[in-house]
């Protein structure tokens, strides 16, 4: 069913083109004129369009809902905190502490921290005070990753239009236009996973690396991951050289572990950044790390400058309160991992009756799908796969009722809801969404 079949959707999408570029609020909702979702209300693992058709979610919003749309027990904190306290004051609350040792309880590699709104604010404030601590210049980036949307984190490898035949690496380009030349002067970029280029890199600069970014699981890449052994690198090479290491977990935090991908890991940040799964899909980031590093923040001669409006507004912190003491303190993440395990089973049943060789990759709630013989091991190694096919039966299982990001880069998130679906419902439409794409290609 496509949007010239949902009369309601078509309308809405016709007025919000006239107030809006492409008649979305973030570019990436623009799914073309025939496809593009508007949502009427969400509960639980679904979502009802404006047109009334339901969906199993799997896309949950790039990840933050870790628990279930409008999941009660959250929401009643919240309305709590709006209806007795109100939302911002522009002064301290004592939620600020009870967060953030919350937090300190889940991730031992947490001393201090600092909230912001988003993900992309968590990182710029992480960035700024790696530099600041070290007193350099440069960042090293891992291809693949997503570190928001500034300007020095929207430099990319192109590997949608790489040559690999012909071009040795992808070109670094701009992701899109309005981004000056001169953001990238201390972005440099190394492969997944890629022992000999994280050596290049640290001795032709390493003298001015204030930091590695990397996403250890990599949430705009399949879930693709670092290996043991490259994060044990990059931990030693780090410390080797007075670099710190930041872990982006916006997406994997509080998501794959009660410690995030660092407890699956074992191996500690110096900073990291957290998001989405933290307040069930509430706005709400931060970011933190070793004390030492974090008490560079100050207004000492060269203290590192961080703040926001509504940093720490009491919606935010009302919302991770109860969704942290939920994750720590119910069985949660077993049912989510469950979840996920058997969807994946499902999903391994009809592509092998199919005759698609498939990869899963990365932890159960948020795996992604390969289809190929083996798992990409970085960026590079998705462009080998066979996305078209999945964009496809991705396509064909949104028409049937289950949603989720018709790209393979994007992974399938778990959240605790998902524990009560039919998955012989979601066999049959998994076989037929198949077999339907399988034929178009005919």
């Amino acid at each position: 069913m496509s949007n010239a079949d949902k009369p309601a959707t078509s309308a809405l999408l016709k007025q919000a083109h006239n107030n809006m570029p492409l008649g979305v609020a973030d570019s990436y909702r623009y799914w073309g004129e025939e496809n593009t979702v508007f949502v009427k209300s969400s509960l639980g693992c679904t979502i009802t369009d404006a047109d009334d058709q339901q969906f199993i979610d799997f896309r949950l919003a790039y990840g933050p809902i870790i628990l279930g749309y409008r999941d009660s027990r959250v929401d009643q904190e919240v309305v709590a905190a709006i209806t007795e306290r109100g939302t911002i004051s522009g002064f301290s609350t004592e939620l600020d502490s009870q967060v953030i040792e919350l937090i300190k309880q889940m991730c031992p590699n947490i001393e201090k921290m600092r909230f912001a709104n988003s993900g992309t604010e968590a990182v710029i404030g992480a960035v700024r005070t790696a530099r600041g601590f070290t007193n350099r210049n440069k960042i090293v980036v891992v291809e693949g990753g997503f570190h928001g949307l500034y300007d020095e984190m929207m430099w990319k490898s192109d590997v949608d239009n790489w040559d690999s035949e012909t071009q040795a690496a992808p070109k670094i380009t701009a992701f899109g236009g309005g981004i000056p030349e001169a953001s990238r002067e201390h972005l440099e970029t190394v492969p997944l996973n890629d022992f000999a280029a994280i050596d290049e890199v640290f001795t032709r600069v390493g003298d001015d690396i204030a930091a590695i970014v990397i996403e250890p699981i990599l949430g705009n890449c399949g879930s693709i991951a670092s290996s043991q052994e490259y994060m044990q690198k990059l931990r030693d090479m780090c410390d080797a050289n007075g670099t710190l290491l930041i872990m982006d977990e916006v997406k994997t935090g509080f998501r794959v572990a009660k410690g995030g991908a660092q407890e699956l890991y074992g191996i500690h940040a110096d900073l990291t950044t957290y998001a989405k799964a933290m307040g069930n899909g509430y706005p709400v980031a931060a970011f933190g790390g070793r004390s030492d590093i974090m008490d560079v923040i100050s207004f000492g001669k060269k203290g590192v400058t961080h703040g926001g409006t509504y940093t720490a507004n009491m919606i935010a912190l009302s919302a991770a309160k109860a969704t942290l003491t939920i994750l720590n303190e119910t069985n949660a993440y077993d049912s989510i991992n469950k979840a996920g395990a058997d969807i994946q089973q499902v999903l391994s049943r009809v592509f092998t009756k199919h005759g698609i060789e498939h990869q899963f990759a990365g932890p159960d709630a948020m795996f992604g799908i390969h289809f190929g013989c083996q798992v990409p091991q970085n960026y590079r190694d998705w462009k080998k796969t066979d996305s078209n096919l999945y964009t496809e039966f991705a396509h064909n299982l949104i028409k049937s009722g289950i949603m989720l990001e018709p790209d393979s880069r994007e992974p399938w998130f778990i959240c605790e809801s998902h524990k009560d679906i039919d998955l012989a419902k979601l066999e049959l439409i998994a076989d037929a969404a198949m077999a339907k794409a399988i034929a178009e290609r005919k």
